[in-house]
């Protein structure tokens, strides 16, 4: 137990000083959903924080929005956008869509469905940390790095698809993901992160296709899974 308490309170640190905290801050508002301006130059938005808890439901984010007879191409989910929105049980994201920010998933409890577009290169720390109702999560190929703590504590996980073009794993990226029971990593993960599966407490078959994969202090720990790798 006082591992599980350390581990956890390291992340914490480490996530709390890898990002800034939400400001609830945004230029204007279209259909009940938040923006705030990435270039006016490029005419392209990201979807905001708005105010706190606003978001509920099912929320299909456009691929474009008109606000003052100016049309915005939305491109990014910025970070915190959607943190402890708890009514949140769906999002729907545009192939427009290039980056989701850190935390901007995070403490949405209810959120059960997320689909992750091919046009997201970037899911930055801490995105879906917390996300205690998601059940299944397909990464796309665009995707290059999973960055620390991304599900971290998404605890009823129980099916992750990692694909080719993921190369990093980072710390913490499914920390406490109870639900788990098994997963493979793909032959183009070069390194698995320090804590990156740790305290996955059901967690009792990994397969490890490249078998000079780099294995981060701890990335297992708490599981039913022992690395027989030499």
């Amino acid at each position: 137990m006082k591992h599980f308490n350390l581990s956890r309170a390291i992340f914490a640190i480490i996530l709390t000083f890898s990002v800034s905290f939400p400001t609830f801050a945004y230029d204007f508002c279209v259909n009940k959903i938040y923006y705030e301006y990435v270039s006016k130059n490029s005419k392209t938005v990201a979807v905001s924080s708005g105010h706190s808890n606003s978001y509920i439901g099912l929320v299909s984010i456009p691929s474009s929005v008109t606000y003052k007879g100016t049309t915005y191409s939305v491109i990014e989910i910025s970070d915190w956008a959607f943190s402890y929105c708890t009514k949140l049980t769906s999002v729907m994201i545009p192939n427009s869509v290039k980056k989701i920010g850190s935390c901007a998933f995070e403490g949405c409890s209810r959120l059960k469905k997320v689909t992750i577009p091919n046009s997201v290169t970037n899911i930055d720390a801490g995105a879906f940390n917390q996300c205690s109702s998601l059940t299944s999560v397909i990464i796309p190929n665009s995707v290059t790095e999973i960055h620390h703590g991304v599900f971290s504590n998404c605890t009823r996980l129980t099916s992750v698809k990692i694909p080719n073009s993921v190369t990093k794993i980072g710390d913490y990226a499914f920390s406490s993901c109870d639900g788990l029971t098994s997963i493979t990593i793909p032959n183009s993960v070069t390194k698995i992160g320090d804590w990156a599966f740790s305290y996955c407490s059901n967690l009792t078959k990994v397969t490890i296709l490249n078998p000079k994969t780099k294995i981060g202090t701890e990335a297992f720990m708490g599981t039913k899974w022992h690395n027989s790798q030499p």
